[in-house]
């Protein structure tokens, strides 16, 4: 079993794994769809499998307690996911998928830098070496 300090690996790697995923299966289903509408038909499943898991673990009382700093960060969270996935269904249909995604991921230099500047988390010299070369890897694979 993974100590305390590497209980998020195993859920990270899903992540990565069902990310992928859903990389392929949503070049596939843009494919012949509005974007936009392929978007909301996503969402609607996203929102289903969420809404189950709360109610099967009996946590729906809690969304009656949420404080209202976190109630605004979450809907601001909803606001960027929803742009974000329209924005990213669009470029799928558009480019190759690879090429999207590589630029998507590279959102990973955006978190570090706001999460250094907004949430004051170190910016090492590992990690603006990293950032470098997630930048170098996304052009390489890009252009």
């Amino acid at each position: 079993m993974l100590n305390h300090e590497l209980a998020w690996l195993i859920p990270a790697l899903l992540s990565a794994l069902f990310a992928a995923l859903t990389a392929i299966f949503s070049k596939l289903g843009v494919a012949e769809v509005n974007s936009n509408l392929a978007t909301a038909i996503r969402t609607v499943i996203i929102l289903a499998i969420a809404w189950g898991i709360v109610i099967r673990e009996g946590n729906l009382q809690q969304a009656l307690h949420i404080p209202q700093k976190a109630l605004i960060f979450l809907v601001g969270s909803g606001i960027a996911t929803g742009l974000s996935w329209i924005f990213y269904f669009r470029a799928l249909q558009l480019g190759t998928t690879g090429s999207v995604v590589a630029i998507d991921k590279s959102s990973l230099v955006w978190v570090i830098l706001f999460a250094h500047f907004f949430l004051g988390e170190p910016l090492t010299l590992k990690i603006f070496l990293g950032v470098l070369l997630i930048i170098v890897g996304t052009l390489v694979v890009v252009l």
